[in-house]
């Protein structure tokens, strides 16, 4: 679990993981130079299956690689430090992995929250077979990060995760590690994924042009050069403030509730949000005229144009 500035949520996060109906693990928290109570919260568990490693501030992709680096198990579970994770979720993706052996990761689909914990749509993966994943698109990422189980010799063999490459590290590693063993998702939620507007996962729409080039580029490359690494940097920095944040949080919220979980009412709440704090993005208006439209007619127009907006 690496966390940075996560005092919010972390609490909730380190609870649902010792209450696994699994109990034979170590969780690895990597406080990656966070400058708030993060530390603190942390500490305030006595479980001895908790180990903690302070680092300065250097990127999740560092701090993911330094719990790699300090693992001492064969098996790691992802997890986010503003994600729940259910009861049963380690074991049932350890029995899959002790029982196929052949494969080397296994993910699940999982329910989606906002900042505040309601719920807002249930992803399910576009592939769950190792067969639908090795034909998926290399645009579209083959996991949720948070939601994984792999075999570290794997990982580490793929090189591990790629420190230029800030808020996609996980999708470039996996184009990797398809390539070096079976993987699939279960059709199965066992986890809660929050979003919320300090995430380093906003909206790309909502990212810059170049961005979303640098990105599609490195993954169907499988790798970021340390020039791109830095433009991706100076970018992300620039994007790092409320309006950029909050507009997307909002904005995805809005769209998700359209096109996910069919709540028009509840899409034009967050779109009007979006849309007060950055007036000047055409799409936001688009899509909420849109909401006004019947169901059958938007899921018919978003499987055809608009899962690009």
């Amino acid at each position: 679990m690496p966390a940075y500035n996560a005092e919010r949520y972390i609490g909730s996060a380190i609870s649902s993981v010792l209450a696994q109906t699994f109990t034979d693990f170590e969780l690895l928290i990597i406080n990656d130079g966070s400058t708030d109570t993060t530390e603190m919260i942390i500490r305030s568990f006595e479980d001895d299956r908790i180990r903690l490693i302070n680092q300065t501030n250097q990127g999740i992709a560092a701090a993911l690689n330094m719990g790699l680096r300090n693992t001492n198990a064969a098996l790691i579970a992802r997890f986010d430090a503003d994600d729940i994770c259910m009861p049963e979720r380690l074991m049932v993706q350890y029995d899959f992995l002790l029982k196929n052996p052949q494969y080397i990761i296994v993910g699940t689909d999982a329910e989606y929250m906002d900042m505040n914990g309601d719920y807002v749509f249930t992803c399910k993966m576009p592939a769950h077979t190792n067969e639908e994943i090795q034909e998926l698109v290399l645009g579209k990422c083959p996991f949720i990060h948070s939601a994984v189980l792999f075999r570290k010799d794997f990982i580490l063999q793929a090189g591990g995760y790629d420190e230029h490459a800030c808020a996609f590290q996980d999708h470039i590693l996996w184009t990797k590690c398809i390539k070096l063993g079976k993987t699939c998702n279960l059709p199965l939620a066992l986890l809660q994924v929050r979003l919320n507007p300090e995430s380093i996962s906003i909206d790309e729409k909502w990212r810059t042009k170049r961005f979303r080039e640098i990105k599609s580029q490195s993954i169907y490359r499988g790798n970021l050069t340390k020039q791109e690494g830095i433009e991706l940097l100076s970018i992300l920095k620039k994007q790092n403030n409320p309006k950029i944040k909050e507009g997307s949080y909002y904005s995805l919220l809005g769209k998700k509730y359209l096109w996910n979980n069919h709540q028009p009412e509840k899409a034009r709440i967050n779109l009007r949000k979006a849309i007060r704090i950055n007036p000047a993005r055409i799409d936001s208006y688009f899509i909420m005229a849109l909401s006004f439209f019947p169901r059958d007619f938007i899921g018919w127009l978003y499987k055809r144009k608009l899962n690009r907006i």
